[in-house]
């Protein structure tokens, strides 16, 4: 039977880094590409993507 030991888990953590900090940061950009022609929409960007990076931090975050 083949030990379910590793010994390096970089991958892992960077795997959930990025879950955590890139969908913010898209919306982000998102946003700020839309913001003068739609407003309203590029508000609830912004707050989609704070609200994601709070959950993110704190429920990916608290793994680590």
């Amino acid at each position: 039977m083949i030990a379910l030991e590793g010994g390096s888990y970089g991958g892992i953590i960077i795997l959930f880094i990025a879950i955590m900090v890139e969908p913010p940061i898209f919306l982000t950009i998102i946003g700020l590409s839309i913001r003068k022609k739609y407003l309203k929409a590029a508000k609830v960007l912004y707050i989609l993507a704070t609200v994601y990076l709070i959950a993110g931090l704190g429920i990916c975050g608290s793994m680590f």
